[in-house]
This record gives C-alpha cells, structure tokens and sequence, in this order.
C-alpha cells in the first residue's frame, strides 16, 4: 500500500470526507494519509481509539510523532489530553490505551537518525509567542532545520507569500485556513513540496499544526522506486 509517497507533490486531504478504516487492533481505527506500507515504514494518519481501546507493547526504529486532537491518549508514561504534543524517539517502546476514547494526528518513522529528544507539551497550558500582524506562535520542536509549530490567527489576516526549501504540512486544527487554490476547514492535512509557494489567508481565527524543514529530507532516503513514479 503506498499513498501519497511523492513528496515532490502537492497533497490536500479534507479528512472529514474520509471513511475510518480498520487497523489490524479492534476498537483502533485509521485514516491514513501517506504510507509507504501496509503495516510498517513512513506513514502519517488521523487514528482513532474507541473507548476502552488499547495496542498492543511496539517499538518505533525510526520514531513517532502525535498530536492529541480529542480525548485521552493513554501510556504508561501518563494520560494525554487534548493539544498534547509529543515525540516518542528512535528506539522508543510503548503500551498505548485510551479509556473513554481519542483522535490522533500520527506520523511514525519519519525521525532524524539523531533526533533523539523526548517531549510532551501540554499546549493547552503553553504560552503563545507574538508573530507579525495577528499571528501568534507556539514552537514546539526544531532540529536540523525541521520546525514544528502552532500557529493562530486571531482576525482576518493574509500572509505574505512564502515558500519553504524543505517543504511544508499542515494541519488545520480549528478554524479556515485559505489560500490562491482554496479553503481548508477544520481537520483539512496540506502538504506542499519544497519550494512550493503559499499565501495563506483567514477570515476567522484559525488554528494550525505546522511542520517545514523536512520533505527534502524524506525524499532524498525514499526508495528510488518511489522517485521514479513522481511527476
């Protein structure tokens, strides 16, 4: 199963039309969004536990990225409640479980082979930072050039168009998000490629989970048949 592995392509996914799917767990389900395989390698998803779920003890030889986008994630390192962001490093195990249920944004194997920090920040309980205009910021994590962020608009607000030359992710945690090709409600995942220009634009607050510095990266170790099928 490969979905979405061109990382030289634009990719916009409203998840909110997309069906859950079964993993292989019951009372785990998935919306993937890019995956390399079936069941292991480079893949980022919405996941969902049903309450009272849990996965079985796994190890991630490349690292996991998630961000607790509703209900209670559950390990036993704590309880994870919604805004949580954390990074589960290279050669990092866990028992993962949910009581009363969550939704998650998910990205495995997709670290920096020196990337090794833990973190969990309750960005629920973090300052934001000032930006330009009505921006405001909440860096998350920065290594080697990639960053990840929130970032809030809080009025009507257009960006000066930019560009990244490691790319760019998006995911659109509440609120609007527009640009020259359209709008992105509210659970809407954008991708654009390294170089890729943006101008971004709101009409109303609006939330965003925000990744760049790192699509160059993933492109240059993806399989050269992954390459050979890019447009």
């Amino acid at each position: 199963m490969m979905l979405n592995m061109q990382f030289d392509q634009r990719v916009t996914i409203n998840t909110n039309d997309r069906p859950w799917q079964p993993s292989p767990v019951s009372g785990v389900l998935r919306k993937p969004l890019a995956r390399a395989e079936a069941e292991r390698g480079h893949a980022t998803s919405l996941v969902r536990y049903a309450a009272g779920a849990s996965f079985p003890r796994h190890g991630h030889p490349l690292g996991e990225e998630i961000l607790v986008l509703e209900g209670t994630f559950s390990d036993e390192h704590g309880d994870f409640g919604p805004g949580t962001y954390f990074r589960n490093p290279p050669g990092s195990s866990h028992a993962p479980f949910s009581q009363e249920g969550c939704v998650l944004l998910v990205k495995l194997h997709q670290f920096l082979p020196k990337d090794s920090a833990q973190i969990s920040i309750d960005t629920s309980q973090t300052r934001w930072l000032p930006g330009s205009g009505t921006l405001s910021v909440m860096p998350l994590h920065e290594f080697a050039g990639e960053r990840v962020a929130l970032m809030k608009w809080t009025a009507a607000e257009s960006a000066q168009s930019f560009s990244h030359s490691g790319g760019m992710e998006i995911f659109v945690l509440s609120g609007e998000l527009n640009d020259e090709q359209g709008s992105y409600p509210r659970g809407t995942w954008l991708r654009n490629p390294p170089m890729k220009e943006f101008h971004p634009f709101v009409e109303q607050e609006t939330v965003v989970w925000i990744k760049t510095g790192h699509l160059s990266t993933l492109e240059a170790s993806a399989p050269a048949s992954l390459h050979s099928r890019s447009a």
